[in-house]
C-alpha cells in the first residue's frame, strides 16, 4: 500500500491526549534491541588488573581486565550479598568481590569461596557473563541472547585503521531517548541552531533511501555567509587558505548505528567520517551514552593537523553542546506531556522513526 504525503504526515502525529491508543505508536517508548554489539566503555578506562562499572538499559555491568590483558564483562552483583562486583579487585584472571572475597571467572562462574568448608551449603553457580570484545578503542558487550553474539558482526569502521585518517573519540552522557539523537543527525535542517558557530549554512536534501533497517540521506551544504569557525573549514578540507566550498554530506542510520561522510567539492573521498551509537543507560531509556569516532583526513603537512587538533575538538564540542541542549529539551517536553506531541512534516524523519520502531523492542 502506498501512502501519500498527507497520510505520512498524519502518521507522524500522535493523538490529542494520552492513552492506550497512542502508546504503542510512541517511539520514545521503544527500547534499543539488545541483539547487537554496543560499546559501554573506552578501552583506556578499563586498566590492566582494574575494574570499571558500566550499564546497558538498566543492566549494571562490571568490566574487568585480567592480568593476561583480556577484558571480561559480568553482571554487576555478587551472587552472595548482591554487592556490586565493580567494587571488587582483580586477582590474576578472576574478579573478587570486595566484601567476602568470592572469586569469579570471566564466564561468571564462582571459582573460590575462601572460607567454604566441607558440608557447607552448595554455593550458587555464579552470575551472568556478557560476550565482550574490544575494537576501535572501545569495549563492546552483547546484551542480548548470548548464542547470537558469534553470528553478529561488530560494526565495520575501516577508516579507523586507515593511515589516511586520524581519529577523535567522543564519549558523553545525554539526557534523552536515543531516537532523538538519530533524528538530530539525520535532519540537517536544524543548522539555524549552529549559526553562531558555522555561520549561515544552506542544506539541500539531494535525496534519500529507506530500507527495513536503514535510512540514508544526502545533502548539499553551501556556506552562504556569516562568521564561520575556522575549525569548520579545516574539517571540510578547505585548507589553510579558507577557500569556501560546497560539500556533500551523506548520513546513514543502519540500525542501531549511524555514520556520516562529508565529501568536499571536487574531492573523490570523504574529508571526515563519523561513526556513532547511542547506548541507553537507564531502564526507561530516557538517558543514553553517545559514543562517537570522528575520523579526519590528514593534510599534506601532517603537523598542521596536530596544531589544529585541540581547536577542532573545541569546535565539535561546541556543536554537540548545542545539539545536546535541543534534544534534552525535546526529552523534557516528552516527560512533561507524557507522550510525543511533536508534529513532524519531514518525510525522511518519518522514515527513520519507522526504522527505529520496527527494529527496537517495546519497553
Amino acid at each position: 500500500m502506498t501512502e501519500n504525503r498527507s497520510d505520512r504526515i498524519a502518521r507522524g502525529r500522535p493523538g490529542n491526549g494520552p492513552g492506550p491508543a497512542t502508546a504503542p505508536h510512541d517511539l520514545r517508548r521503544i527500547g534499543a534491541a539488545p541483539d547487537f554489539w554496543y560499546p559501554v566503555a573506552l578501552s583506556r578506562n578499563v586498566r590492566k588488573e582494574g575494574v570499571a562499572a558500566a550499564v546497558f538499559a538498566g543492566e549494571r555491568i562490571a568490566l574487568y581486565r585480567a592480568r593476561s590483558g583480556a577484558v571480561h564483562a559480568l553482571e554487576d552483583r555478587c551472587a552472595h550479598r548482591q554487592v556490586p562486583l565493580s567494587m571488587g579487585v582483580v586477582d590474576g584472571e578472576t574478579l573478587r568481590c570486595c566484601y567476602h572475597a568470592w572469586a569469579y571467572r570471566g564466564d561468571g562462574r564462582i571459582s573460590q569461596i575462601p572460607y567454604l568448608a566441607k558440608g557447607d551449603a552448595r554455593p550458587p553457580r555464579g552470575v551472568r557473563a556478557y560476550p565482550v570484545r574490544e575494537a576501535y578503542g572501545l569495549v563492546f558487550v552483547f546484551p542480548g541472547a548470548p548464542e547470537k553474539a558469534a553470528l553478529t558482526p561488530l560494526p565495520d569502521i575501516p577508516a579507523h585503521a586507515s593511515p589516511r585518517y586520524r581519529t577523535m573519540t567522543f564519549s558523553r552522557t545525554v539526557r534523552c531517548h536515543y531516537s532523538f539523537l538519530h533524528e538530530n543527525l539525520l535532519d540537517m535542517n536544524h543548522q539555524f541552531l549552529h549559526r553562531g558557530v558555522v555561520g549561515r549554512l544552506q542544506p539541500k536534501l539531494l535525496g534519500y533511501e529507506s530500507g527495513p533497517a536503514s535510512v540514508e540521506a544526502r545533502y548539499l551544504f553551501t556556506h552562504t555567509g556569516g562568521k564561520r569557525n575556522r575549525s569548520a573549514g579545516l574539517l571540510a578540507a578547505e585548507g589553510l587558505g579558507g577557500r569556501p566550498s560546497s560539500d556533500v554530506m551523506t548520513i546513514r542510520t543502519e540500525y542501531p548505528y549511524q555514520t556520516l561522510d562529508l565529501v568536499p567539492e571536487k574531492a573523490d573521498h570523504p574529508a571526515l567520517r563519523l561513526w556513532a551509537v547511542y547506548v541507553p543507560e537507564d531502564a526507561q531509556q530516557r538517558v543514553c551514552h553517545a559514543y562517537g569516532l570522528l575520523m579526519i583526513e590528514k593534510p599534506r603537512v601532517s603537523a598542521a593537523l596536530t596544531v589544529a587538533w585541540p581547536f577542532i575538538r573545541h569546535f565539535t564540542e561546541r556543536v554537540f553542546a548545542e545539539d545536546r541542549m535541543a534534544v534534552e529539551a525535546e526529552q523534557r517536553a516528552w516527560d512533561e506531556q507524557g507522550e510525543d506531541r511533536n508534529h513532524e512534516v519531514f518525510s525522511l524523519i518519518l522514515d527513520v522513526r519507522d526504522v527505529l520502531r520496527a527494529n527496537g523492542v517495546p519497553l
